[in-house]
């Protein structure tokens, strides 16, 4: 079954992830991806917990973020996440930030993983070893990909 799309991750920024001008330092952006890409994987009934549990370990191979516009504390983001590219051993998000309620785009970013066994640490291919997962990912990617 495939879900409707993620509506995204909504997030206020703390106090302590801001410089003395109130701008939310460049260091947070990478947590609160991976803030979203935890938050995606529970909606899709498929969390980090359970992929763990499964023997599956899923590594950052790259990141990046390119700033367009300041964040300030008191702000109400909404990061959209979506599958960018999916091979069944490697899979690519991206990232784009917004107002909660705007349009303006404040930061885009990706971040590239790949899918290794927690027991052998080598890579594995989930439409193989885990097609439960691979279908999850796959029908996601295949709604979202541009």
């Amino acid at each position: 079954m495939t879900k409707s799309t993620y509506s995204g991750y909504i997030r206020t920024p703390h106090y302590y992830e801001t410089d003395q001008m109130g701008i939310v330092h460049h260091s947070n952006y990478i947590r609160w991806f991976e803030e979203a890409r935890v938050q995606l994987l529970d909606y899709l009934d498929c969390s980090y917990k359970e992929i763990e549990e499964a023997g599956i370990i899923i590594p950052v191979l790259d990141v990046s973020c390119q700033y367009k516009g300041m964040i300030h504390f008191g702000d109400t983001i909404r990061i959209d996440i979506s599958i960018h590219s999916y091979t069944g051993t490697r899979l690519t998000f991206d990232y784009t930030i917004y107002p909660a309620e705007g349009t303006t785009i404040l930061t885009t970013g990706t971040s590239s993983h790949c899918f290794l066994s927690a027991e052998t640490k080598r890579l594995i291919r989930l439409k193989k070893t885990h097609p439960e997962i691979h279908q999850i990912f796959e029908d996601y990617y295949e709604q979202t990909a541009n």
